[in-house]
């Protein structure tokens, strides 16, 4: 069953929502983990591709945009709603949409990034609810201030 966990930042700025998303990113893709980052919209999803080659001038994580030519060659994906939907490989999933896109289950893991703009804790209220009512184990991890930095 996948296991979904909820990364709760103290900050309220969608910066501080997506710079967290790069570091999570380079932890799971670092772990030996296929990843996908699941977003909003294409827009943010180009913005994360160019934040994930400078976010630390010292790391290179791998990646490329969902149906782009490189992206069965990389271990990290990054999409957004509508097809196509990541490989059938790809363990984990970074959900930076305000909903739970239907394949979620595929993944072995599920990380939810919170930060404390009203839009996003109600969506994501809603996710947790929905995870629950659905039998899925849901762990909140509560970031402080500049801890995760």
């Amino acid at each position: 069953m996948t296991q979904v966990d909820f990364y709760i930042l103290p900050d309220t700025t969608l910066e501080a929502r997506l710079g967290f998303a790069c570091r999570l990113a380079e932890t799971i893709y670092r772990k030996g983990y296929r990843l996908h980052l699941h977003a909003e919209d294409e827009a943010m999803a180009r913005d994360l591709d160019e934040r994930l080659w400078c976010f630390r001038p010292d790391v290179y994580v791998p990646h490329a945009l969902l149906g782009s030519d490189m992206a069965d060659s990389v271990p990290v994906t990054i999409g957004f709603a509508g097809p196509p939907a990541p490989d059938l490989s790809v363990q984990a999933m970074l959900n930076l949409h305000p909903g739970i896109p239907e394949w979620f289950s595929r993944f072995e893991r599920v990380a939810e990034i919170i930060n404390q703009h009203q839009d996003v804790l109600t969506a994501k209220r809603e996710c947790w609810q929905t995870y629950r009512k659905r039998g899925y184990p849901v762990t909140p991890h509560h970031l402080k201030g500049q801890a995760q930095r």
